[in-house]
């Protein structure tokens, strides 16, 4: 029984960061249209801002977590200002707006990979932290594993209370919904699209910091985690939020249980063959209304 419950907690763990990955990316491509396939990488300075942070300063990753959020906001402004803003006002469609920003993301994803690779070089980087290890109803978790997840789903959790019950929180849904009556109805979107794009940039960076306790961390590390969050949005439906952390929970479970049954080396082949399943059955998402 506490093998099954390990089990199960791993994919749940790992989920609670997808679902904190993708909802980030869900804000700028349900709300712009914006498809910034670059956003795995301000996962990955997220994860090397709070390395730096721990090794360096000797700051607890958890207190320096505010700060990567901040860090990255204002980052995400920035990358919005510099590549995005035109793009969004000067596009005739929503299509020519996913076409351009998905060249733009391509340039940005190997702009930031190789920065990184120049500032800090291609090994792999990590620090022990709450690495002892917890046991609960019989079954053996890292301290810090349990952390991270628990983190993961309360960012989310609080992303979703703001989106639902919050007059920020209407004004994006209803600029998700119809961005044309929502101007109509007097929604500043010249204040909505870099606050947005940059709180999605920010749960990037937070859900990077997290993974960065658990996990060694690479300059590449962060395109496999945009590919996951495009696949987790697939599963939730685009533009719900609610959706993104039931999609990021169940793809874990899917990948947790699915190598244990056949083999680790299968996880990306498990996600693909779900993300297929999804769109042959519910191109619109399991959890869309």
């Amino acid at each position: 029984m506490g093998f099954w419950l390990e089990l199960a907690a791993s994919g749940l763990i790992t989920g609670g960061i997808y679902a904190l990955v993708a909802l980030g990316l869900n804000l700028q491509y349900g709300l712009m249209r914006i498809m910034n396939i670059s956003h795995g990488e301000f996962l990955m300075l997220g994860a090397y801002l709070t390395w730096l942070a721990h090794t360096v300063f000797g700051i607890n990753p958890i207190a320096f977590l505010p700060v990567v959020a901040i860090a990255l906001f204002l980052t995400g402004l920035l990358v919005y200002r510099l590549c995005f803003r035109r793009i969004t006002r000067t596009s005739p469609s929503v299509e020519i707006i996913e076409a351009r920003s998905l060249l733009i993301g391509f340039g940005l994803m190997y702009l930031v990979q190789n920065a990184v690779y120049l500032a800090w070089g291609a090994d792999m980087r990590g620090y022990s932290f709450l690495a002892d290890a917890v046991e609960i109803g019989g079954a053996r978790f890292a301290a810090n594993s349990l952390l991270a997840f628990g983190f993961a789903v309360t960012a989310s959790l609080a992303m979703l209370a703001v989106l639902r019950w919050t007059m920020l929180g209407k004004a994006v849904r209803a600029m998700m919904q119809s961005p044309i009556g929502a101007q109509l109805v007097g929604i500043d979107t010249a204040f909505l699209h870099p606050a947005v794009f940059g709180a999605g940039i920010a749960l990037a960076g937070v859900a990077g910091a997290l993974l960065s306790m658990v996990y060694e961390i690479t300059p590449g590390m962060g395109e496999p985690y945009t590919v996951t969050a495009l696949i987790v949005i697939t599963l939730g439906g685009l533009g719900s939020a609610a959706g993104c952390l039931a999609g990021g929970l169940l793809l874990g479970l899917v990948e947790a249980f699915g190598m244990h049954f056949t083999s680790p080396s299968l996880k990306m082949l498990l996600s693909y063959a779900v993300f297929i399943g999804v769109l042959l059955a519910r191109p619109k998402g399991l959890f869309a209304r």
